[in-house]
């Protein structure tokens, strides 16, 4: 029995580690293959810019949703049957989005996906924060790494599989949408064999949530995720619009240059982990996000000739999500739950805001500056408009890590 169970333990280690890793990559290609079909999308729902803004901020309700009760809902249900229905109702969202015929349906399709992903993500991060209880900052880069990898994969497989034909027709965005969905089953098969943290441990002690949001600490790391998590999350959905639009990029050299930031992303939370720990969570925040910022904003300057820049902001803004998630797994270790899911549930309402304001941005610019007579550079200067937004969220990140360093450091708390 004694040689017997450690080895129990590990190969359940195993599946719990399968179940994060799996579930983060399937999360990254649900996220980003929207990049090169949003276009597509665009163009056979006739929908303007603004139109494609509220799509994405009305269907981030749906995540912002999630978040609010997921938290509740594993206490209740446990992590295990969570896990498994946010897998399940992403996949179905896949057959919904394959059978949307208009945006009424595409939004409702789209709402569903959001609320399986916020479901899964929030879930996974309370997994983690319980199975990685060592080198937390490197573990946590690490889950997120494979949200990386899938994510650089996804725009190329999203645009090549929108071209592929089936049956006489082309699979189209539905089709791809409806197929890369359907991998959400497949750790699902992990996740019911394995045995979850929240089954095998007592519950701990819980900080009511009343004293919890009374904790300055608390609203500083909420405004240093959302800014980070706003400027991650819109270059998937801006990026390939930008390039195709303002520098007349086909699909393909688009999606590849958003792979290419992904490729960016990905090697930093594979190799960054490390350093995170090393030279401390709060640090870290500051050093990267001013990075990405900076050369988000110094790509719209250079033009096209500096695309590349628009990769390179990939290295800094990847470790924000997981570091973020170590420093609330280390600070609030006996309530990582309550700690994660108002936090992340925080950050999903300024998602929706940030979706929204780059959209109308956008828009508003394009109106300001279209007398009619030269419609292309006036949407050029709101598309460039909108990426700097998207480039200042990522610096002002950094402005407001610098505020909860010193914060921290008057407490005598830096991690």
């Amino acid at each position: 029995m004694q040689q017997a169970q450690p080895s129990t333990l590990r190969k359940n280690y195993i599946l719990l580690l399968t179940v994060v890793f799996g579930g983060f990559l399937v999360f990254g290609f649900s996220e980003n293959i929207k990049g090169p079909a949003l276009p597509k999308m665009q163009s056979d729902l006739v929908l303007d810019e603004l139109q494609i803004g509220m799509l994405l901020a009305f269907n981030s309700l749906g995540y912002l949703l999630a978040c609010s009760f997921t938290g509740w809902l594993s206490r209740k249900a446990g992590m295990k049957l969570t896990t498994m229905l946010a897998l399940g109702s992403m996949a179905v969202s896949g057959i919904f989005i394959y059978i949307a015929s208009n945006y009424a349906a595409i939004s409702v399709s789209y709402f569903l996906m959001y609320v399986g992903n916020g479901i899964l993500e929030i879930g996974l991060a309370l997994l983690a924060a319980r199975i990685f209880v060592k080198n937390t900052g490197t573990m946590m880069n690490l889950a997120h790494f494979f949200y990386g990898l899938s994510s650089m994969i996804a725009p190329i497989l999203a645009a090549s599989l929108m071209g592929v034909s089936l049956f006489g027709s082309g699979l189209g965005w539905r089709g791809m949408y409806a197929l890369m969905l359907a991998l959400s089953v497949l750790p699902m098969l992990p996740a019911f064999l394995a045995k979850f943290p929240a089954e095998e441990r007592k519950q701990e002690e819980r900080i009511p949530l009343k004293q919890y949001v009374k904790d300055p600490i608390a609203w500083m790391i909420i405004a240093v995720l959302s800014l980070g998590v706003i400027s991650e999350l819109a270059v998937g959905g801006w990026l390939v619009n930008f390039l195709e639009k303002a520098y007349g990029w086909s699909n393909e050299a688009s999606a590849r240059m958003l792979s290419a930031f992904f490729l960016c992303f990905m090697l930093a939370r594979l190799f960054l982990g490390p350093v995170t720990d090393k030279i401390g969570y709060t640090k870290s925040l500051i050093y990267l996000s001013a990075a990405s910022g900076l050369c988000s904003v110094a790509a719209i300057i250079v033009g096209e000739p500096g695309a590349i820049l628009f990769a390179l902001a990939g290295v800094g803004i990847a470790p924000v999500y997981p570091t973020v998630m170590a420093l609330l797994a280390r600070r609030y270790k006996n309530n990582a739950d309550t700690a994660i899911t108002f936090t992340v549930t925080l950050m999903g309402i300024a998602s929706v805001i940030g979706n929204f304001a780059i959209g109308a941005i956008i828009d508003l610019i394009k109106r300001l500056f279209g007398s009619g007579h030269d419609e292309k550079a006036s949407l050029i200067a709101g598309l460039q408009a909108g990426y700097l937004f998207i480039g200042a969220c990522a610096l002002l990140c950094s402005i407001v890590s610098v505020l909860l360093y010193r914060m921290l450091l008057k407490r005598n708390e830096v991690l």
